[in-house]
């Protein structure tokens, strides 16, 4: 199998960071260091080689290093299917982030063509207990790793539905000013439910084929309230958006279509909801699918995708530990993981690199160890 993975890593004005550059070969990556020192800053960095706004989904003018204020940026050199590409995402004063690919200008679903990131952090944990928000989220970004043209479906969707629900709100009633928009949804909406299906599925085999020791989860899609009979059907769509303009214009909003839609999930071996297990089970459930998306990345794209794991071990037993990092290394996933000593990776030994994080005065230092 081919291999994806970051061989340097440099950070400019990046948050804590003046200045890092690591030099890496594959292998997984440990962060250590103590909290607050920038460990994870670096996996930020890393987050936005990818399509999106990152792990914190911060601005681009947030990520720029204080007090300075002079903007950021990141390049990295990427190994992926046996090709070498160059990347480069920058923002200047606060605007908007920008991108290069070997030295040409290139958007940010171009990104998700050359590579895949995942990751999984800790505001994540309470992803099954919180609302469905979130859950659209962590399933459009493993829909977005099979899919990079999902992203823009999305916002294709999201802009069309902004400019229905103002039409909404002024209580405008001609069917002719919502026909386009309509229009736009229901293609739109129809692919990011087809997208959301396709990913569901590639999950489940993966959770099939092998087993680990980390728990299934049933996966399952669900509308707060049922767009119609076949929303992968556009002419369907399109007919309930317009059957339900009227409920939609009392509400002020669009009741009903894929930004409504729910992830679901039960605890495979005990039948319990994912809502219902205890916090070390929705962990569990967290990595496992991270594991998961991983392992049918591998066969769909042809190459494991990056990890970064945020404070993942901390929240694990020795065993626990073991069995993740065993999988890392089965897989052969560059993974970047952070925990605030080395004795968390002890497992891992010589398969892995360390990098220790210090800070002093506001400024952050990574050096491998």
């Amino acid at each position: 199998m081919s291999a994806l993975f970051l061989s340097q890593l440099t950070l400019s004005h990046f948050r804590s960071h003046k200045r890092a550059k690591l030099e890496l070969d594959g292998r997984p990556v440990a962060i250590h260091g103590p909290n607050g020192a920038g460990k994870t800053n670096i996996l930020e960095a890393v987050s936005i080689l990818s399509p999106g706004r990152g792990l914190r989904r911060a601005s681009s003018e947030d990520m720029t290093r204080r007090p300075e204020a002079l903007g950021w940026k990141v390049t990295a050199d990427l190994t992926s299917l046996s090709q070498r590409h160059e990347i480069e995402a920058w923002s200047e004063n606060g605007a908007p982030r920008q991108t290069k690919i070997d030295s040409k200008a290139a958007a940010q679903v171009a990104l998700g063509r050359i590579g895949r990131v995942l990751w999984l952090i800790p505001a994540m944990d309470r992803l099954w207990i919180e609302g469905a928000e979130g859950r659209r989220r962590f399933l459009d970004r493993a829909t977005l790793s099979f899919e990079p043209s999902h992203a823009e479906a999305v916002l294709a969707y999201e802009k069309a539905m902004r400019e229905r629900n103002r039409l909404l709100k002024d209580m405008v009633r001609d069917a002719h000013w919502y026909a386009a928009l309509e229009r736009q949804m229901a293609d739109a909406g129809a692919q990011i439910h087809r997208n959301r299906s396709d990913a569901l599925l590639l999950l489940a085999n993966a959770q099939m084929a092998t087993e680990t020791a980390f728990p299934s989860a049933l996966l399952d899609l669900t509308h707060a309230d049922p767009v119609c009979d076949t929303p992968d059907d556009a002419e369907a769509l399109l007919a309930s958006f317009a059957s339900n303009r009227q409920r939609d214009m009392a509400a002020g909003r669009t009741l009903i279509g894929p930004h409504r839609a729910d992830l679901g999930a039960i605890y495979a071996a005990k039948d319990v909801p994912a809502k219902d297990c205890s916090t070390g089970e929705q962990k569990a459930l967290l990595i496992s699918l991270i594991l998961a998306n991983a392992r049918a990345l591998a066969d769909d794209f042809g190459a494991p995708p990056i990890l970064l794991l945020d404070e993942v071990a901390a929240h694990l037993d020795a065993n626990r530990r073991a069995a993740l990092y065993a999988e890392i290394t089965a897989l052969g996933a560059q993974a970047f993981m952070t925990g605030t000593g080395p004795e968390l990776f002890d497992e891992l030994g010589e398969a892995a690199q360390f990098v220790h994080v210090t800070d002093e005065n506001g400024v952050s230092t990574a050096v491998l160890a």
